[in-house]
Parts: C-alpha cells; sequence; structure tokens
C-alpha cells in the first residue's frame, strides 16, 4: 500500500513539468505513458485520479488536460449510434459472447480511434488521461486503441492508468490477461 502511495504521490509532479509536457527526452517516440498498479487498488486509484483532476488547475492554471473514462466514452459512443439499448437488450437474452461478436463491427479499433482522436481533440489540449480500461474490456483492448492512436496524438502526452502490469513489452489486466505485444508507451513513474 505505501509503495502504491509513494508512486501516485509521483504523478502529478511528473505530468504538469515542462520536460514531460514537452515531450524532453524520449526522442522521437510518441508520448505514451502508463500508469500501472494492482487491479485491487482500482478504487484506491480512482480516488486519487479524481483528486488529481481538481489539483492540476491550481498548479498549473494554464494546462488543458481532457480525461477521458473508456467505460462512459463507449457507453455514450454506442448511445450516439442507437446501440446500446441493443446491445443490452442481446446481452440480456443471448449472452457475452453473442453480443461481443455483435459489436465488432461498431466497436472496430479503427472506427473507436477517430471518435475517441475526435473527443480529445489532441490539438486542444496540452495532456490526455485515460481511465476505466478495466471497465471496457473485452469490448475494447487498451493496445489495439494505443496502436490506433499513434497516428492522431502527435506530440500530446496521453497518460493511461492501467489495472494490471506494463513491463515495457506487454500489457497484461488485471495481471492476468496478456494482451499482444505493446513496446511503444513509458512508464510514467516506476
Amino acid at each position: 500500500m505505501s509503495d502504491l502511495n509513494e508512486r501516485l504521490n509521483k504523478i502529478l509532479p511528473r505530468i504538469t513539468s515542462d520536460e514531460f509536457l514537452s515531450g524532453s527526452g524520449i526522442g522521437n517516440e510518441i508520448a505514451f505513458y502508463i500508469f500501472d498498479y494492482a487491479p485491487e487498488d482500482e478504487l484506491k486509484v480512482r480516488d486519487y485520479l479524481r483528486t488529481m483532476l481538481e489539483h492540476i488547475p491550481k498548479q498549473k492554471p494554464d494546462l488543458q488536460v481532457k480525461h477521458i473514462d473508456l467505460f462512459t466514452f463507449v457507453l455514450d459512443y454506442l448511445k450516439s449510434r442507437n446501440l446500446l439499448d441493443k446491445a443490452l437488450q442481446m446481452q440480456k437474452e443471448k449472452g457475452d459472447e453473442a453480443l461481443k461478436k455483435a459489436l465488432l463491427g461498431p466497436m472496430h479499433e479503427s472506427k473507436i480511434s477517430a471518435v475517441f482522436a475526435q473527443a480529445v481533440s489532441p490539438q486542444d489540449h496540452d495532456l490526455v488521461i485515460v481511465s476505466g480500461v478495466g471497465s471496457v474490456w473485452p469490448l475494447l483492448r487498451s493496445h489495439t486503441l494505443l496502436n490506433n492512436l499513434q497516428p492522431v496524438m502527435g506530440k500530446t502526452p496521453l497518460v493511461i492508468f492501467y489495472p494490471g502490469r506494463y513491463d515495457g513489452q506487454s500489457l497484461r489486466l488485471f495481471g492476468k490477461i496478456k494482451s499482444n505485444n505493446y513496446y511503444r508507451a513509458f512508464k510514467l513513474v516506476p
């Protein structure tokens, strides 16, 4: 628990630093960062995230930050396509696998990444923060979203709060579900 607290306390100074926001020290790499944590710490991390988002304007008033909760984002997306009620009914009647199969087209990474890019408008923000990764799995997988966001995020740093493990080579959601290799992100804090 104290290890998590120490790591959480390093986030705000890091993401508000000029070096971080300008991408100093990452060469030509994309500015994607992952803060991984034990899934059982989800509620603590959510509380921290709320507090952090309240403190950013106090610490750095001119910083334009966009926070996206992927769960809310997906619900809003499905509502906008008039699919949410149909999806809920399908899940109730036919189960999770049928729903997952039916949403393959609308939830395709290329479609979702385009809507995501429009929602965050990276050109208008200095920093994008993403949470809710575990809540949308398996409908939306973080490594595929990240792969599809590379061309649209430009130099805007993106920080993902990830309930699992990231070892610099692969993501392991909930510490168990192995994703395809993803090595284009940096650990936000060790």
